[in-house]
């Protein structure tokens, strides 16, 4: 199966509009009907209104059947960004990328149930700065963000006019927001920040008011899936799951690093057969796989890790750099620095790093024996996603289905 691409149509908001004109045909078959004696014109509307329920009950009997099969999501809960740099500013606002996310979301959105957890049960937060139109280039996205920022500072600007100038990067975002109404409900979104790009200062304000009329759903700690898979009266398992995905953004470095019970989970993912899919900040949490958590709860170091045998892609230093010296992340006027840079701290955990000398390019790393995908950064989503229905259909993940209790949302 192809992986699906973003179209106007995949809106929903403009799904089902079929306009129903009845009228004249309706007219048409009263008068044909009227043409027939009384006994033969109920016994042909018996035998319509017979076959229109046999059809109905079929389908509907047909939907109940089908059964889903799962998929875990796990997202950062982090919100505040530690800086190294500048001294007076210890933090920034952070949180997930929703353009990391939301491809795979429409990808398996229709044949799978998604359980959403963070490694402290709270809710995530949307990062804004990963809702700007730059984002939606994907695979364009590193030749493609300066000229657009650039746009933005321009005296000229104007809110509108700049997003009529970009239809498909709009209409892409539009199917995102809904992707995320329609699973997440509820979140906070994090902060602008002073090198926000400035068409969010306005889009910021209407998603939030968007957000504010859905409900929240629950987020489940990675503490409580490990103990309820662990507890032999408890029909969650993490055998019931086809695979993992984890977004990025800056947030996995507040929590996926040297973090036991995401390591745990990992772990735990791999001996039962699941696909792991990391992207951008988010491999950080191949750093936890080097601990454990004993059934008392107490961490332990692992002595031979498995995962080490994955080469791993990420974010790159410089890619980083310049992130900190030209994006949003700056703080304007003061050399920035983050407390750590991702690459780095997987390669110091005993990682071999999967580069390329065009670091704005997509880059994916697959390592088999232990079923660990990684990606660069929101340029790799759609290839990520590509590839991870390619894992899943090649290794024949199709049979995890949980006959035990769902996860409440």
């Amino acid at each position: 199966m192809a992986t699906k691409n973003w179209t106007t149509d995949d809106i929903p908001s403009q799904q089902g509009k079929t306009i129903l004109n009845t009228g004249t045909y309706r007219d048409r078959s009263v008068l044909t009907l009227l043409k027939y004696p009384m006994r033969k014109v109920l016994t042909l509307l018996t035998l319509i209104i017979m076959t229109t329920n046999t059809a109905s009950y079929g389908q509907n009997t047909s939907a109940k059947n089908v059964e889903k099969k799962h998929a875990l999501i796990i997202i950062s809960s982090g919100r505040q960004l530690p800086l190294a740099e500048p001294a007076e500013v210890k933090s920034i606002s952070t949180g997930f990328f929703l353009v990391e996310l939301a491809q795979v979301l429409k990808e398996f959105e229709n044949e799978y149930d998604f359980t959403f957890v963070t490694p402290d049960g709270k809710a995530p937060q949307l990062d804004i700065n990963g809702m700007a139109l730059s984002m939606q280039y994907i695979e364009k996205i590193g030749y493609k963000t300066i000229p657009l920022r650039r746009k933005q500072y321009r005296s000229s600007f104007d809110v509108n006019s700049f997003r009529q100038s970009y239809p498909k990067l709009v209409n892409r975002r539009e199917q995102e927001l809904q992707l995320l109404e329609r699973h997440m409900g509820k979140i906070p979104v994090s902060e602008l920040l002073p090198n926000s790009e400035p068409e969010l200062t306005q889009y910021r304000s209407e998603l939030i008011r968007r957000l504010d009329t859905l409900p929240e759903i629950t987020f489940h700690s990675l503490k409580e899936l490990i103990e309820r898979h662990r507890n032999p009266a408890d029909s969650f398992k993490f055998s019931n799951f086809d695979f993992i995905h984890a977004p990025g953004g800056h947030a996995p470095m507040v929590d996926f690093l040297n973090n036991p019970w995401l390591g745990e989970t990992l772990h735990l993912a791999r001996e039962n057969g699941v696909i792991i899919s990391l992207i951008c900040h988010a491999p950080v949490g191949v750093t936890s796989t080097r601990q454990r958590i004993d059934t008392l709860g107490r961490p332990y170091l692992v002595s031979d890790n498995p995962f080490l045998a994955a080469s791993i892609s990420t974010v790159p230093k410089i890619g980083e750099l310049f992130a900190l010296r030209f994006l949003y992340p700056h703080v304007l006027g003061k050399k920035t620095r983050t407390s750590y840079f991702v690459d780095k701290a997987i390669k110091e955990a005993g990682f071999k790093l999967a580069t390329s000398i065009n670091i704005a390019a997509p880059k994916l790393a697959y390592e088999p024996s232990v079923q660990l995908l990684t990606g660069n950064g929101p340029q790799a989503i759609d290839m990520q996603t590509a590839k991870l229905r390619s894992i899943l259909n090649s290794t024949g993940a199709t049979t995890k289905r949980t006959t035990g209790k769902k996860l409440s949302k």
